[in-house]
Order: structure tokens, then sequence, then C-alpha cells
């Protein structure tokens, strides 16, 4: 069966190359995109369910990301392996403690939002402050989602714990540092590779701190894993792949998509609800990026 699958693919007519080229490409950005989103589902899993506390989340989360990536760098020739940049490794610490820690209190749809927003406010406002244009339509993009973001803080019915959403937030910020840092890198994988074994050290110390009321259970350490291994590190070794194949405009417009699914999974797997007051202001956080997004276009666009 092998061989004769192997045969008709080979002997395949050359036109449908584009074809099929596309349908891996689609199917790459789609695991991408759930990988991230899947990352929301497990740690919400794990911590709503008291399955783990947050510290050892977080520690077990990267030690088994260091680890698949560690076996990644095994099949890479020899040489130059880069140093590790100290500011890249902290942000990346700092993204998955605050990470575990919001996800003690907010649903996974709601964190996914609050996370992405945060990261592409941090990234869009860099930009802005290194001199990009600044067109009226990325004005009003940024402007609606920071009025968003400031509807998950406003005190009201159906808000959420205001510690939760700022450990989210600075999660967010951290991860859009950490971004920025990793465009610098000509080699973005090994720099993924170095950074999340930097953090080694760090996530031994939340392993020896006290446990908190959640038990160390064994489902628990398999969904930390889970997240660490295979939507963290495998997750953003595919989402550099896809990097090499598309623009970074389109892969700032498919990332939209993050949060979306990651609410959706939330209510159909995991049985939560989006407020309307929360599911107005993801939109507007949503919307507002996307504006952002084609006004950087246009204004990228020679006259």
């Amino acid at each position: 069966m092998g061989d004769s699958r192997q045969v008709r693919l080979h002997s395949a007519p050359a036109e449908l190359g584009p074809a099929w080229s596309a349908l891996g490409l689609a199917g790459l950005v789609t695991a991408t995109l759930a990988a991230f989103a899947a990352n929301s589902l497990l740690c919400r899993l794990a911590l709503g369910g008291e399955l783990i506390d947050a510290p050892r989340f977080t520690a077990v989360r990267l030690l088994s990301g260091a680890a698949m990536l560690a076996v990644l760098l095994l099949d890479r020739d020899g040489g130059e392996r880069g140093r590790v940049d100290p500011l890249a490794a902290t942000a990346l610490f700092v993204y998955a403690a605050g990470f575990s820690f919001a996800y003690l209190a907010l649903d996974a749809g709601v964190g996914a939002l609050l996370l992405f927003g945060a990261v592409q406010v941090t990234m869009i406002t860099t930009g802005l402050l290194r001199g990009e244009r600044f067109t009226p339509l990325t004005g009003v993009g940024l402007a609606l989602a920071l009025v968003g973001l400031a509807g998950y803080l406003a005190p009201g019915p159906g808000a959420m714990p205001t510690w939760a959403v700022l450990c989210m937030l600075v999660a967010g910020g951290a991860w859009g540092l950490y971004s920025l840092r990793g465009a610098r890198q000509a080699d973005p994988v090994m720099a993924t590779v170095r950074n999340f074994i930097a953090t080694v050290p760090a996530a031994f110390v939340l392993l020896a701190l006290p446990r908190a009321s959640a038990p160390f259970s064994g489902d628990g350490f398999a969904l930390a894993v889970l997240s660490g291994a295979v939507t963290s590190a495998l997750g953003y070794v595919l989402w550099y792949r896809v990097l090499a194949r598309i623009t970074a405009i389109t892969a700032a417009v498919v990332q939209l998509c993050v949060p979306l699914l990651a609410a959706l999974f939330g209510v159909l797997l995991l049985g939560e609800t989006m407020p309307p007051r929360l599911l107005l202001a993801g939109l507007a956080v949503l919307g507002g990026i996307g504006l952002v997004i084609l006004g950087r276009r246009r204004a990228a666009v020679p006259r």
C-alpha cells in the first residue's frame, strides 16, 4: 500500500503541483493555529479543573518544551549554535508564568482574546515608535483595540478578575517582546531552542515552590507536557515554517483566528460561555487590529 501511494503521488500531472503545495500550506497553517488555540484549552483544563497548580504547570510546560526542542536540535548539523538572548529568554518565562496564573480565573476564549490583543498592541505600538507610517486607518484601529482592552478591565457585570486580566496582559506584552526579539534572528528555530533551554533553571525554581491547594496529579502533569512539548515547542517550529512561505501581513491576519478558535473550542469542549460584554470587547480588539493591519499594508504600498 505504501509503495502504490508513492507512485500515484509522484506520477501526478505537473500542473497539480501548485494545488498540492497550496493544500499542504493550508494544512500547515490550520495545524499551527489549532496548536496555538489548544494551548489555552490545555492550560484552562488543567488549572480550572485543579489538576495542577500554576507554578508547576508553567515549570513542566517549559521543561517539556525545552526537552522536545533539544531532541530537534540533535538533528541539526554541528557548528555555531549562537548565544542566548537574556531578554528574550526572560520574556519567554514571563509569558509562560503570566499565562498560567491568568488561567486560574479566565475562560479559554477570554484569555486568548486578551493575550492576542496585548501581543498585537505591543508589536504595533513598537512599530509605530520605530517610525512606521501612521495612517488615519491605523490610528482608528489602534484606538478601537485599546478601547476593547479597556472594556475587559472596566468593572461591571461579566467583568473578569482584574488580577487575572493583568496577568494575561503582562503575558501578552512579554510574548510581543519575545516575538520582536525573534524577528532579529537569522535562525528563529534555533533561537527558540536556546531560549527554552535558558528557562530551565527558572522552571526548577518554580518546582521547588511550596505547593498550592491544587494537587500535582498525573492528568495535570500530562496536560502540561502536552502543552509544552506539542502545542508550544512543535507549534512554534511549525509556525516558523509557515512564516517562510507567507507574507508578514498574511501572518498577522491569520492569527486573528487563534482567539476565535480558542473561544469556540472553549464553548464546545469546556462548556464555557462568552458574556455579551466580553464578546463585544473581544470583537473590538480583533476588529481594531484588523484595521491596523490593513492600514499598515496600505502604508507599505508605494505611491
